[in-house]
C-alpha cells in the first residue's frame, strides 16, 4: 500500500480506504473485503483510529459501526491523501464499492 509509511500500518490504510469509500463499516466487513486480514487486526486499527479521534463509532444492536469523525481537524487532508494513493493501486483494487449499484448505473473506476 502506498501510505503504509505514513500510517505505520498497511491494515490501517486499508481500514481508512474502506471507510472512505463506504462511509460506515464494521470490523468483520472490512476484514472480509481485504481477504487475508483478520478481524482482530482490523479491530485493533479501528480502536487506535477511534482513540486518535479520526473515527467515531456507534452501536446498532450488537454491531459497532465506525465512520469518520467530521470534527477531526485534519480529516480533509487525510481523505485527500487516501484518494491520491488510490491512483497508484492496481486496477482491481481501485473499485472498492461493495454495496449494490442502482440498476443500469455505469461502472466507474475510482481514480481512473
Amino acid at each position: 500500500m502506498i501510505l503504509t509509511p505514513f500510517f505505520c500500518s498497511e491494515v490501517k490504510e486499508q481500514v481508512l480506504q474502506y471507510i472512505l469509500e463506504n462511509k460506515k463499516a464494521y470490523a468483520k466487513e472490512i476484514a472480509d473485503y481485504w481477504e487475508n486480514k483478520s478481524p482482530s487486526s482490523v479491530q485493533k486499527q479501528l480502536d487506535a483510529l477511534e482513540q486518535g479521534g479520526v473515527l467515531i463509532s456507534f452501536k446498532i444492536g450488537r454491531m459497532r459501526l465506525y465512520e469518520f469523525n467530521t470534527n477531526y481537524l485534519l480529516l480533509d487532508e487525510i481523505k485527500s491523501l487516501l484518494q491520491k494513493a488510490r491512483e497508484f493501486y492496481p486496477k482491481e483494487r481501485r473499485l472498492m464499492r461493495t454495496r449494490p449499484r442502482r440498476k443500469n448505473k455505469p461502472l466507474e473506476l475510482i481514480g481512473a
